[in-house]
């Protein structure tokens, strides 16, 4: 029995995101479905990240056990044959039996994109937060290291959802542009979910001038969600990296 891992990158556009659920195809019910017809088994599949519905991957990892026998590069493009071409196996590898997509994760980073032309771009609308106005990014940088370190970031998971523990350590955080293009970046040993979507929506108040440093820091120890941003839209969000 081999243990095999798969870097995957995939538009979350057309799906309801990455696990499998009654109400709407997912990117792990495609990817599966296209392994177990290449390796003629049926298989249990575990992801570093569960994505949302709309969320993209540049760097998404998953695991399964197989006694397949068929050769990685082959796998891997018998894979890429059978699924559309908004999802793709990038390597596929043979790990230890114990790695786990999920648990053996160190970390995760996420980029959100935020694009502030006047109109929207026909290119890169479906990959973009579209703002048609300027945003100030230097208070949204110096508010987002306030998260650097362990923090409860209940203000900023999703409203009424229950975690056995809503600490987590951020290890990278920071808000860069590109011409017209603003980059949130946030690494992390886990998160929340929407953590990066309501950190976002309240950063861009920051932006905008209606909120300072000291406003997001009091908002994070506040831990209610009531106080901070509204939720930024799914498209601008990519799972960039799982770390192991």
């Amino acid at each position: 029995m081999r243990n095999i891992s798969l870097l995957v990158s995939y538009d979350g556009t057309s799906y309801h995101g990455w696990q499998c659920q009654p109400n709407g195809i997912t990117v792990q019910e495609v990817l599966q479905r296209a392994i177990e017809t290449i390796t003629s088994q049926p298989i249990k599949m575990y992801a570093g990240a569960r994505t949302d519905a709309g969320v993209h991957a540049q760097g998404q990892v998953v695991n399964f056990h197989s006694e397949s026998t068929i050769d990685l590069r082959s796998l891997a493009k018998g894979i890429n044959s059978l699924i559309p071409p908004d999802i793709r196996v990038k390597t596929a590898s043979e790990v230890p039996d114990d790695f786990h997509a999920r648990y053996s994760a160190k970390s995760k980073a996420y980029v959100y994109c935020i694009l502030t032309t006047t109109y929207n771009s026909p290119f890169y609308g479906r990959y973009a937060w579209h703002i048609p106005y300027n945003l100030d990014v230097s208070p949204m940088d110096e508010a987002i290291k306030c998260l650097m370190g362990k923090h409860d970031f209940s203000a900023f998971k999703k409203k009424d959802e229950v975690y056995h523990s809503t600490v987590r350590e951020v290890l990278r955080a920071g808000v860069k542009q590109r011409k017209d293009f603003i980059y949130v970046i946030l690494e992390a040993t886990g998160f929340l979910r929407y953590m990066v979507r309501n950190i976002v929506g309240t950063l861009v108040l920051a932006g905008t001038g209606k909120l300072t440093k000291e406003g997001f820091l009091g908002i994070m120890e506040s831990c209610d969600r009531q106080k901070a941003g509204p939720t930024a839209p799914p498209k601008g969000l990519f799972l960039r990296e799982i770390t192991y």
